[in-house]
């Protein structure tokens, strides 16, 4: 209750009717007059009801404090066990806080986002945004639910704004265990076909005695080796790039018995290979006018060395000619074909044809280095179909087509034959999906019989145009045509021939990218996208397995001719592994190495040492929560409950109305005006 005024007169007039009154009463008192204290009181009292004093009663409701649970819903804590703990947990928390009406809960969930940099587990970030409309005075403190591997513990809470007491639930029990493999130094790019170092690390966390562990590493989805490495110690894997692009080297390490999860048993590393200049042998059997295409492509390509030569002058060939006079050089049969052979990466006879250069042993070699892995290309003209044909040597048996000894000469469009059109090297030819292409015409093709491979490209009259095989471990190109330079000379509108001699090159050199059956796994985000590149009309459905080791069948449909692809939206950052068929791909989703799976044991040093500063508790709770700590409310400044969780009550309190009473208003203010009146009157009349 609080006293207040309400004046029925302005207040000048009221101050000079208490001024007159208080002159009238200190005149009588001068004069000594009989009743003159009665008199002060009936003035007074006729001021007082002039000034109309109120009594004012507030109706005040008392507010409740908020109580903020911030609930661990990183990855670390997705294992079945402890989310049922987890859940188990708050609904033991909530239910107790409902017993004390003085209490509210608010409940923040603190998730984390899949998308960022470095997944990591931020209950500090979360509490303080969930916290934010919340004056320090209604805050009764903070509860984490967490396994207590928390990455954001400030140096000090009085950032946040939390000024009370902070408590942690650690779900999962002491002594657990955990082995994990870390990458700790890789290098981000490297040279294909040079070693590079990888240092990598096996933990296990709580384990009684550690001692060797046996690491499997994977490249590329194929086990390479398995290593010895000593727990808790730095070891060095050494790879030779096998490839160009993005290299995806794998760590695996099996399953500790009773370990808390197995998803960090595999760390990845990503290695762009960069290839060093890439050596191609062109040897053109005469001049002609598309020997420039070949020779201006390749020496376009800054990561090319070509070494050309061009057969001006066949051995058999006496003019008299002295050798002094000569101008050109000789031409290095045995450097090139049996030296240095193995140093070059690619192959190509342009219009070659058996003279008498190249010793008959040679073929054999050139067919060695085939089947060994190398690369040949055979850009065929007339010379093929004659008699000094090299389908006539040693390397016969590494050619994909015999010729047939016909060459015919007739305009035609180079068209993609059904394999073509599924055929990552012309597939997607600019042109060719038209009828007729939208490219100009050739007017010679190489008749050729007993085909193996794919033939991805006709010419006239249906006849094999481009046939691309595999042959041992190496891959052989016949391309049954001379006239690719017209496109290249822009005759009726050209043609892709860069994109076509590049793509050849390419796939004989090995590219990924132009598999004819390959499987690729691709991460953007959280969007897991998975294509299937096959020479069949369907494709299997591919399997997925997260980092959780559960698993997921998706469908694959059609998005080209040979291409089929599927996406998928996945929360669970880590290694994802695609499997279709004998085919196998692997993509990390999220960001590589993530904090959230360095430490997954449950641990109370991290939150412990925040909870004492604030005068908090920071215990482990069972499966059902039966010994969560009890509740004890406070309005004490600073909290020390003990071995209970001291949770501070607020003294605030919202204003719902007030209610007025005059205290000279009605019956109460005319008799004390009546009273005062009647006693002058009467001491007046005695």
């Amino acid at each position: 209750m609080t006293l207040g005024f309400d004046p029925f007169l302005p207040l000048p007039f009221l101050l000079a009717i208490a001024a007159v009154a208080v002159l009238l009463v200190g005149w009588a008192i001068l004069k000594r007059m009989r009743g003159a204290a009665l008199r002060a009181l009936a003035l007074a009292a006729l001021v007082l009801a002039l000034a109309n004093p109120v009594a004012n009663f507030e109706d005040r409701e008392p507010v409740t404090s908020v109580v903020a649970i911030v609930v661990d819903r990183s990855p670390s804590q997705m294992s079945p066990d402890r989310t049922a703990r987890t859940d188990a947990a708050l609904a033991a928390l909530t239910e107790r806080l409902a017993r004390y009406p003085a209490f509210e809960a608010r409940i923040i969930e603190a998730v984390t986002d899949p998308d960022a940099q470095s997944p990591s587990t931020r209950l500090f970030e979360a509490l303080a945004s969930g916290i934010r409309d919340v004056p320090s005075s209604r805050l009764a403190g903070a509860v984490m639910i967490t396994d207590g591997q928390v990455h954001d513990v400030p140096d000090s809470l009085a950032g946040l704004g939390l000024d009370a007491p902070l408590h942690g639930l650690i779900v999962g029990d002491e002594g657990e265990v955990d082995r994990r493999v870390d990458v700790v130094r890789s290098p981000r790019f490297g040279i294909v076909g040079e070693d590079q170092e990888i240092v990598y690390r096996v933990n296990e966390d709580g384990a009684a005695s550690p001692g060797p562990v046996s690491v499997t590493v994977r490249v590329n989805g194929e086990q390479v080796s398995t290593e010895t490495a000593t727990s808790g110690e730095e070891s060095s894997f050494y790879l030779n790039l096998p490839r160009g692009g993005e290299n995806i080297i794998e760590f695996a390490v099996e399953p500790l018995e009773g370990e808390v999860t197995t998803a960090n048993n595999h760390a990845v590393t990503l290695i762009e290979g960069i290839r060093e200049n890439l050596r191609v042998l062109l040897v053109s059997g005469a001049p002609h006018a598309g020997e420039r295409a070949w020779r201006n492509l390749l020496k376009s390509d800054a990561s090319v060395d070509l070494v050309h030569f061009t057969i001006l002058r066949p051995p058999e060939k006496q003019d008299g000619t002295p050798i002094s006079e000569l101008s050109l050089i000789a031409f290095p049969t045995r450097e090139l074909f049996v030296e240095k052979i193995d140093e070059f990466d690619l192959i190509i006879f342009d219009r070659y044809q058996n003279r008498g250069v190249l010793p008959v042993l040679y073929y054999d070699y050139i067919a060695q280095y085939v089947e060994d892995g190398g690369a040949l290309l055979v850009a065929a003209g007339p010379e093929l179909a004659g008699i000094e044909s090299i389908a006539e040597t040693p390397l016969a048996p590494a050619l994909p087509a015999m010729p047939t000894g016909e060459v015919t000469e007739a305009g035609y469009y180079p068209r993609l034959s059904d394999d073509g059109k599924r055929h990552p090297v012309t597939r997607t030819l600019p042109g060719g999906e038209s009828e007729p292409p939208a490219w100009g015409r050739w007017f010679r093709t190489v008749g050729v019989g007993d085909t193996v491979g794919d033939t991805v490209m006709r010419g006239s009259d249906g006849e094999p145009l481009l046939v691309l095989n595999r042959y041992g471990e190496g891959r052989v190109a016949m391309l049954l045509s001379d006239h690719g330079w017209l496109w290249a000379r822009g005759f009726e509108g050209g043609g892709p021939h860069v994109a076509l001699y590049r793509r050849i090159a390419h796939w004989l050199m090995k590219e990924p990218s132009l598999e004819e059956e390959a499987l690729r796994a691709t991460a953007n985000g959280r969007t897991l996208v998975v294509e299937r590149q096959t020479m069949g009309n369907a494709a299997d459905p591919a399997t997925i397995t997260l980092p959780s080791g559960e698993t997921r069948e998706i469908v694959l449909s059609q998005a080209e001719d040979g291409l089929f692809r599927a996406e998928l939206t996945l929360d669970e950052p880590g290694l994802v592994e695609v499997t279709s068929g004998d085919l196998r791909a692997l993509a990390h989703v999220g960001a590589v190495d993530a904090p959230e799976f360095r430490a997954t044991v449950s641990t109370t040093d991290i939150i412990a040492p925040v909870s004492d500063e604030t005068g908090g508790l920071t215990v482990r709770v069972n499966e059902t929560a039966s010994n969560l700590p009890q509740i004890l409310p406070t309005r004490a400044a600073t909290v020390n409950a003990g071995d209970r969780m001291g949770l501070r009550a607020s003294n605030e309190s919202v204003l719902k109305g007030v209610r007025s009473l005059p205290l000279f208003g009605g019956f109460l203010g005319l008799a004390l005006l009546i009273l005062a009146l009647g006693a002058t009157w009467f001491r007046e009349g005695r």
